[in-house]
């Protein structure tokens, strides 16, 4: 899909398993996520995770991060819609990694016939939540104080993307649906 001088960007396989499952180990903890991410078993990840469901980057065979995604509901109106999650091995951050992903996800999307890609932060990762602006994300809603984590309450931040072809546009009409034009 996606290759630079140090990484390519491809579809995760069955034998990726192992380096994602010690990936979110590493990467989903107290300021990440409401709880920390540890798989019970292989089989457990591919049932969550199957082949294909996340874009992954890679050097040589050693997984640097993922961007991962699934249909936000199993509802058929809502087929246009992705829920994302990103993670990038903290020895390979802020070497573009994670921005090269974010991009290849948004092309994937849109081959896919997804319009909207979302995702939910929390409010103690400033880090993630500027990221994700800077991705062109906005935030959508913010569910306050939902998680109580290390002894404090921390809110949701439920933030989305819209995915637009070339010489398209996505616009907000006044009762906040998006249209065409």
């Amino acid at each position: 899909m996606l290759t630079s001088h140090t990484y390519m960007i491809r579809p995760s396989e069955l034998k990726d398993a192992a380096q994602l499952m010690e990936l979110d180990a590493l990467v989903w903890d107290k300021y990440t996520s409401p709880e920390p991410l540890n798989w019970r078993s292989r089989q457990q990840y591919l049932q969550h995770c199957p082949p294909g469901s996340q874009l992954i980057a890679v050097q040589g065979e050693r997984v640097c991060g993922y961007v991962g995604f699934h249909p936000a509901t199993g509802l058929p109106v809502n087929r246009h819609v992705y829920e994302i999650n990103i993670a990038v091995h903290p020895h390979d951050r802020r070497c573009g990694i994670a921005t090269a992903l974010m991009d290849v996800m948004k092309q994937h999307a849109l081959e896919q016939g997804i319009i909207k890609l979302r995702l939910r932060v929390l409010s103690s990762n400033p880090g993630a939540i500027a990221f994700y602006t800077q991705c062109g994300f906005v935030t959508e809603g913010r569910l306050m104080s939902e998680f109580y984590i290390a002894g404090k309450y921390v809110d949701d931040i439920l933030m989305s993307y819209f995915i637009q072809a070339k010489g398209q546009s996505r616009r907000r009409n006044n009762n906040g649906h998006g249209t065409s034009g």
